[in-house]
């Protein structure tokens, strides 16, 4: 795998996704990054080994991992992980997270692959937007 910026879609076959499907996640990744300042990638395709190992050094291997959210997913093996790099995790919880991976896993089961891939990255941005705060003075 080469990493590309952010924007980061791997397919095991070429066939697994249209055109139009990439240009759906691609759209979902720049809103995303935009609305929450990280950087977003979504592997789908087989792990090599362990799935968590193997995200993990997907995630390493990007262009800034500590300001990076990594979504990868293994069709075959019917695995979805989310690895974050430490910047975010200042912002983004675990609970977060799960609850973002319940929203793919629930599309997916209603067989939209790419509905549930956006739905999925558009709460983690969502969750990982910094809170704008108001600062009273006295």
């Amino acid at each position: 795998m080469t990493p590309r910026r952010a924007r980061l879609v791997e397919l095991v076959a070429a066939g697994d996704l249209s055109s139009r499907e990439r240009a759906d996640l691609d759209k979902a990744i720049r809103a995303a990054e935009q609305s929450c300042r990280f950087e977003f990638s979504v592997f789908i395709g087989g792990a090599e080994g362990d799935s968590r190992v193997y995200a993990r050094r997907l995630h390493a291997s990007l262009v800034a991992p500590n300001r990076s959210i990594l979504v990868m997913v293994d069709p075959t093996a019917r695995v979805i992980e989310v690895v974050t790099g430490p910047e975010v995790r200042r912002h983004l919880t675990d609970r977060e997270v799960e609850l973002s991976v319940l929203a793919i896993q629930t599309d997916f089961a209603a067989n939209d692959f790419v509905g549930g891939l956006k739905r999925g990255i558009a709460m983690l941005a969502e969750h990982a937007r910094p809170q704008n705060t108001l600062h009273v003075g006295s």
